[in-house]
């Protein structure tokens, strides 16, 4: 739609002129895609345009891209603490009574419809978003007996210093934006209350209805309607999924309400929860965490799938490894990496959409990643996780920061372990890490095909036949499964863990070794059967009933790994059971809560149960995406 312009009051009316001038390239200058980086920074480009919920901090905040300029809903409580509630996330049940309650709804990925309810100080509110062009409504409805004694307010802002100008106005705020002037108003009257706010804003009574509009002038009548229209759009778009709409509703809200803006990259991305990116002063990605973001993504938009994997690849250290932690203020894990899936999701989404320049993109960091592995990690022939030591960055150089680069933070599968300070390893032969790498090498052969480069093809499967044969060498005849190997004593693991599964993900396993193993383990209702799948560690391990972080507890990525690997075998009834029960695992929480838990409870399915489990953690949508892949949403070409 066209913009709208309004014309200037009088001179005698406040200009609040926000951000720096000249400092930024003309607004919505798409660039000609040539290269794979042009293509890159144009996917950036069609990303960051429009109203979506790009400001980390606030669930309640609405920013248009690339310009941004907010609409943030702020409350003022005028009678005792807590004063304000300005930032606002998914919180942990139970929450504080001085703490907001969230229950977010749907969430789409482009921003045209959002929903949620807010409880707050005597207020519960439900408030529901819908794009219109260039135009965004919001429909503030609360509940019967809301607490009068609170102040209601939509503030503007130009965010992370772009410029602009914000004018206050007969009712309402003139933004001035690129070339661009948008109205900012109300189907309610200003109350005029006075706050120290820092930029125009318009105030409410919390108790009544009210609809905020920004662009053409609206009614009430006009915005509900137009939310409504959304809401029944989205819900159609749903409902093409048939008995799994809810489990993709979830999905998506888990990955859409975690998309933010990251300023600092100038760049969309999904982190694992907005919570977590506060603690680390304003953004941070793990390694497989957004590998995966990206794949989910890829259901749907095919923008954000390459985003994310772009993202994390491009955080590749100097010595060639995608690092276990990227954050803002240049902190990065340079002792450590993390699980590399990242060949696997690039192939992953390459088969779904085809689009070659992708691969050019990411393959060279991708494949000297798979190089630095074979490198730095090979212990006896084997893969062993390790940290090196690093002048600059986290902690590292101990047994810790090498089980952090399994990304299974405190696994008892490494307890009696040792690390050895002059190979900087862990001395345990593990069977998930050499699978995912031999994995890695055969989605990355692959890749290569697609570019042509037959040298390194070549190369990538011949590690990977070498590190098959090596990890056949782990096969325990007696067990009917793959287990670690202490590299001191020679002695095999008595710990079992999903990881032990990956053989089938690597195509390394027999058919009657993964048979025996699904048999044997993975249906076993003493070790990884039952209603709720999987648990990380074998329900008769010692550590099991700690039921804390990865001892015990069901956790999404570890159920997708084993998923892809039974894809890959005749096993179509145990692949079936791994996909309802994840289904139902994410279901149970999401119904009650409207939480996407970072894991669960393997016995009760629970989420909320230990403070260790993020309540609206983006990977927790991976046991949806299970079942939407198990009914042929997503294909999949087993490696």
């Amino acid at each position: 739609m066209p913009s709208l312009s309004f014309s200037l009051r009088a001179v005698a009316l406040p200009l609040f002129i926000v951000g720096g001038l000249g400092c930024h390239p003309p607004l919505r200058q798409t660039p000609r895609p040539h290269s794979s980086t042009d293509n890159a920074q144009a996917v950036q480009t069609r990303l960051l345009r429009g109203w979506n919920t790009w400001n980390n901090p606030s669930l309640l905040s609405h920013v248009l891209m690339p310009e941004g300029l907010a609409l943030n809903i702020v409350f003022r409580n005028n009678k005792g603490g807590p004063y304000w509630l300005r930032d606002s996330y998914v919180r942990r049940a139970p929450v504080p009574a001085d703490r907001e309650t969230i229950k977010v709804g749907r969430h789409t990925l482009d921003g045209r419809f959002t929903e949620l309810t807010l409880s707050w100080m005597g207020i519960t509110a439900h408030i529901a978003s819908a794009t219109v062009g260039d135009d965004i409504v919001i429909l503030y409805t609360p509940d019967p007996g809301a607490n009068p004694e609170r102040t209601l307010v939509l503030e503007t802002a130009m965010l992370w210093n772009r410029p602009g100008q914000l004018v206050p106005t007969a009712g309402g705020i003139e933004a001035h934006v690129g070339n661009r002037r948008v109205f900012v108003g109300a189907t309610e009257p200003d109350r005029g209350v006075k706050l120290p706010l820092g930029s125009p804003y318009l105030s409410f009574r919390p108790d009544r209805e009210v609809g905020f509009f920004a662009g053409q002038r609206r009614s009430l009548e006009e915005i509900k309607a137009l939310v409504e229209k959304r809401r029944a759009e989205v819900d159609a778009e749903s409902a093409k999924y048939g008995r799994l709409a809810e489990a993709h509703q979830a999905m998506q809200s888990a990955l859409a309400w975690n998309l933010f803006y990251e300023a600092q990259g100038n760049r969309a991305v999904t982190s694992v929860s907005r919570v977590w990116n506060e603690a680390w002063g304003g953004y941070i990605l793990f390694d497989w965490d957004t590998y995966f973001a990206g794949l989910m993504m890829g259901l749907e938009n095919k923008d954000l799938g390459y985003a994310n994997v772009i993202a994390i690849t491009s955080e590749a250290t100097q010595d060639g490894f995608v690092p276990n932690v990227a954050a803002a203020h240049g902190i990065k894990s340079n002792d450590r990496s993390q699980p590399p899936v990242g060949g696997l999701v690039t192939k992953m989404l390459y088969d779904r959409f085809g689009d070659r320049w992708f691969v050019e993109a990411v393959f060279d960091r991708l494949l000297r990643w798979n190089l630095w592995w074979d490198r730095h990690r090979n212990n006896q022939g084997y893969l062993s996780w390790g940290s090196d030591p690093h002048p600059v960055g986290m902690e590292g150089h101990t047994k810790h920061a090498a089980m952090l680069e399994s990304g299974l933070d405190n696994s008892p599968l490494f307890e009696e372990a040792e690390f050895d300070p002059k190979t900087h390893l862990l001395q345990l032969a593990d069977v998930g890490l050499m699978s995912m790498y031999v994995a890695d090498c055969k989605a990355l052969a692959a890749l290569a095909d697609v570019l042509g480069r037959s040298a390194d093809a070549a190369g990538l499967r011949s590690r990977a036949t070498q590190y098959s044969e090596k990890t056949q060498t782990l096969w325990d005849p007696e067990a009917g499964v793959f287990r670690d190997r202490d590299l001191k004593t020679g002695l095999f693991s008595s710990h079992l863990a999903p990881t032990n599964f990956y053989p089938l993900l690597a195509r390394i396993a027999t058919p009657l070794q993964a048979q025996r193993m699904v048999q044997e383990h993975l249906l076993n209702p003493k070790e990884f059967g039952g209603p709720w799948m999987l648990p990380s560690i074998s329900r008769n391990d010692p550590a099991f009933p700690d039921n804390e972080y990865w001892r015990g507890r069901v956790w999404a990525p570890m159920n997708l790994l084993v998923y892809l690997g039974l894809r890959g075998y005749e096993l179509p009834e145990a692949q079936k059971l791994l996909a309802d029960s994840s289904i139902n695992l994410l279901l149970k929480d999401w119904r009650t809560n409207r939480h996407v838990h970072e894991n669960y409870n393997s016995e009760t399915g629970e989420g909320d149960d230990v403070v260790s489990s993020d309540s609206f953690y983006s990977w927790g949508g991976l046991l949806g995406f299970i079942g939407l892949m198990e009914e042929g949403h997503f294909p999949f070409k087993p490696l």
